[in-house]
């Protein structure tokens, strides 16, 4: 069927799309004024979106979320807080309202969660459009009621907001005071720990002590390596002056055995001359000879004292060697211990100190907790609270009469279409011709007076007559 065959069909039919147009608009029209009216009351919120909270001054990530708007308005359109609603309003408190309950629902359930469901059911949360701005609407048949009940629901939204940010925290809040005792108790274990450590080793700054032992050390390793050169020089003098000690170095810088030596000369020299004139027996030449062998036993018994000299320095030096080196020892096994020392204190100072942040962190996680527990402060904001409304809201007759008008028409060209597809008939020469794939030779138009006497009923079902 293409465009001009429908319109025909609408031609031949009009009737009934009038009817139908007439009975749309008029059943509209009765029911707009049959109906009660209702009010509309609005109440505008103003949520925060900056994300801090005004009692602990940290940043409140959720609120940058892109749901945070959805969400605000599935908790205004949730059972708790219409129960709020209930509870503020006092509705269950009415003869009237329980009567309507019992009548209703006959007993089944509670008032107060009927009354829930009933206000659910009129109310109607519409977020601003890309702002922060939330409108709470209520429909009712009382204007005064209705402004109550919207008022009511932005009051209850505050309370649960507040109640929805606090109560998470006052569970968080007991779980610290827990957790604060246990820490409390590992502080106080840390301390003592370290402090009998202190007192049984005699330590209270490890690096200060094991400083002050390394610096001994490092004296006795020096002291040591310059004995040891002393020692090496001892021993070859010793070893020299037991060879050779006329040669050694301290006989030969000895004054008194360098004295004895010339005097020796002297002595020598007048023995010679004495010789040369008297005899062996004379008593000048014995003296004289006395007189050398006296000198000479002389320096020998100093030669030997320098010598014995040597080697008492010798093994004194050695001895002092000796002794370094065990002091050097005892040294080295003080400093070890000092450093394990040190550590297991220093590892005690980091548990304690460890304990003592834990248990700060925690003191002030809980001093924070607590006071944002105890904040009553909402995110929200009452912009423009609703108002008692003069004039109802519905029904709106002429809004209702315009799309009785679209609806009926439709509806009417809707049935006339069916009607034309269950029982379709030839309307003009093209459609004809078309149906029946054969030539229209000619058309025979009906005079106008005939056309005028046509009954309504022969002209919705007449085709027009055809000439061979």
């Amino acid at each position: 069927m293409n465009l001009s065959q429908l319109l025909l069909a609408l031609r031949a039919r009009y009737l009934i799309v009038l009817i139908t147009l007439a009975v749309t608009v008029l059943t509209a029209l009765g029911v707009s004024l049959i109906l009660p009216k209702s009010y509309l009351a609005s109440v505008a919120l103003v949520i925060n979106y900056k994300g801090v909270d005004p009692v602990t001054g940290l940043s409140a990530p959720g609120a940058m979320m892109p749901g945070y708007i959805a969400t605000q308005v599935d908790i205004i359109k949730s059972k708790g807080v219409a129960l709020k609603v209930v509870d503020e309003l006092r509705l269950t408190d009415s003869p009237a309202v329980q009567a309507q309950f019992q009548q209703a629902t006959g007993g089944r359930g509670t008032a107060r969660d009927w009354l829930a469901e009933l206000l659910l059911s009129k109310v109607d949360v519409v977020p601003g459009r890309e702002s922060s701005v939330l409108a709470i609407n209520f429909r009712g048949n009382d204007p005064q009621f209705v402004a109550a009940v919207a008022n009511a629901f932005a009051t209850a939204y505050m309370k649960m907001s507040v109640q929805l940010k606090t109560d998470p925290v006052q569970q968080a809040s007991g779980y610290i005071t827990s957790q604060i005792k246990l820490l409390r108790d590992q502080y106080e274990q840390a301390q003592s720990r370290m402090s009998k450590y202190q007192q049984e080793n005699n330590i209270f700054n490890a690096d200060n002590r094991v400083d002050v032992e390394t610096v001994r050390l490092n004296e006795l390793s020096s002291q040591l390596v310059a004995v040891q050169g002393q020692n090496m020089d001892a021993g070859s003098r010793r070893r020299q002056a037991e060879g050779h000690a006329a040669s050694a170095p301290e006989v030969m810088g000895s004054p008194l055995i360098q004295g004895l030596k010339s005097s020796l000369a002297m002595a020598e020299a007048k023995l010679a001359e004495t010789s040369q004139r008297l005899a062996p027996n004379h008593p000048q030449y014995i003296a004289a000879k006395s007189e050398v062998d006296k000198l000479r036993a002389t320096i020998d018994e100093q030669i030997r004292q320098v010598s014995s000299g040597v080697s008492a320095s010798a093994t004194i030096t050695q001895a002092r060697e000796g002794e370094l080196r065990a002091a050097l020892a005892a040294q080295k096994a003080k400093v070890q211990a000092l450093n394990g020392a040190r550590d297991e204190f220093n590892v005690l100072t980091n548990e304690m100190e460890s304990a003592r942040r834990a248990y700060e962190m925690a003191t002030q996680r809980y001093n924070l907790t607590s006071l944002e527990g105890q904040s009553k402060q909402a995110d929200i904001a009452v912009l423009t609270p609703a108002t008692v409304p003069l004039s109802p809201a519905g029904p709106k007759v002429v809004l209702n009469t315009l799309l009785a008008v679209v609806v009926g028409a439709v509806v009417g060209f809707g049935i006339v279409l069916i009607l034309e597809l269950l029982d379709q008939r030839v309307r003009s020469a093209p459609h004809l011709s078309e149906a029946f794939g054969l030539p229209v030779l000619g058309v025979l138009h009906k005079p106008r007076a005939l056309r005028r006497k046509k009954t309504p009923k022969a002209a919705a079902a007449g085709a027009p007559a055809l000439q061979q």
